[in-house]
């Protein structure tokens, strides 16, 4: 990626200083990807892959010959070319500047069905600058969570179940025996 001076700056800064800065910034970014657990990727304004850590290609068992330099929505046989991530990127983002917290359940076809948090933010540099904006996109595979807690609940309401039909049972018996204490009380 070459970054041009517009002159605005004059002679003082020479076109190596914006190319210098980038690679820089771009370094910096792409190492606080790369040690964050969770997938992460790292897209240019039109939705190329210009980066993607580890837990991504581990995730979604996905190669970086086949992520680096393609667009998200055609990666995997397009299996992101998810509507409403679409609507969340091509609209949301670019109005607000990020996104957090939007769960997409999907068929993915080498890891099956994964319910996914999305985590998205743009980031720009100063408008007078050279800097392409680049959008950092962060995914939480949460399907695990979500069946330890459809599972906690069927537990719970079983628990709950059970303590109702003692309840009844131990009040049916009470009134047995307040009717055969009664009974007894009327015999003396």
């Amino acid at each position: 990626m070459i970054l041009k001076n517009s002159g605005k700056y004059g002679n003082a800064v020479g076109e190596d200083f914006f190319e210098k800065s980038w690679e820089q910034s771009w370094t910096y970014i792409k190492t606080v990807v790369d040690v964050v657990r969770e997938p992460m990727l790292i897209l240019d304004k039109n939705f190329k892959i210009l980066a993607a850590n580890e837990p991504f290609y581990e995730t979604f068992r996905a190669k970086p010959e086949d992520t680096i330099d393609h667009d998200l929505y055609k990666l995997g046989n397009g299996q992101w070319d998810i509507p409403e991530l679409r609507s969340f990127l091509d609209e949301v983002l670019p109005k607000q500047t990020f996104f957090k917290g939007f769960e997409v359940a999907h068929n993915f076809p080498s890891i099956g069905r994964r319910v996914i948090v999305i985590n998205a933010r743009q980031l720009h540099f100063k408008e007078d600058t050279k800097y392409p904006p680049i959008i950092l996109l962060a995914m939480e595979d949460i399907t695990e969570m979500i069946a330890i807690a459809e599972r906690m609940s069927s537990h719970i309401n079983n628990f709950e179940k059970k303590i109702t039909e003692q309840a009844e049972k131990m009040n049916k018996d009470i009134d047995s025996l307040q009717d055969a204490m009664s009974k007894i009380k009327k015999k003396k």
